[in-house]
């Protein structure tokens, strides 16, 4: 049986759609979850790895991807983190398309932005819960050795550092 794909959507794809898909990834088994900006950067940026560094997750393989009509047509479910960006999903996609509400890490301190990664763990956490998506919570200590979407990996767990240098 085929998994079934979440799209984590913002506009850079170095901040807080990374966050989602690798913490997606980490705690589900019957899903897996991709991430797209609007208009990507070129890689993720360094608090973003080093605030997940701190939760055990090393997202620094990552890169920002584009988001894409392909990407679109072939998730399950769109997560956009912020209402701008719906206008960026086309309308035939928006019926499988929610919003998160989460803000920007642009011009935020450190300290807000670990504020900002716990509410999207705490948000996915909640989304692999709901019903359509219950199959799978897995404990933080199994790793996901069958992750396959193209050019995309398991996040790969690291030991938490619990204070940002």
């Amino acid at each position: 049986m085929k998994k079934k794909i979440i799209l984590f959507v913002c506009k850079g794809n170095s901040g807080r759609s990374q966050m989602a898909e690798a913490f997606f990834n980490f705690f589900s088994k019957s899903r897996r979850a991709i991430s797209a900006g609007t208009n990507p950067d070129k890689k993720i940026h360094p608090w973003t790895i080093q605030i997940m560094k701190e939760v055990g997750i090393d997202v620094s393989w990552q890169k920002p991807k584009s988001l894409s009509n392909k990407l679109m047509k072939g998730a399950d479910k769109i997560i956009v983190m912020d209402s701008e960006l719906l206008d960026n999903i086309p309308k035939k996609y928006l019926s499988k398309t929610e919003e998160w509400k989460i803000e920007k890490l642009f011009g935020k301190s450190i300290r807000q932005v670990r504020k900002i990664r716990n509410q999207i763990k705490i948000k996915t956490k909640q989304l692999i819960k709901k019903p359509s998506l219950r199959e799978g919570l897995i404990s933080k200590k199994t790793h996901l050795e069958d992750f396959a979407v193209k050019g995309h990996q398991s996040p790969q767990r690291v030991q938490p550092s619990g204070h940002f240098s």
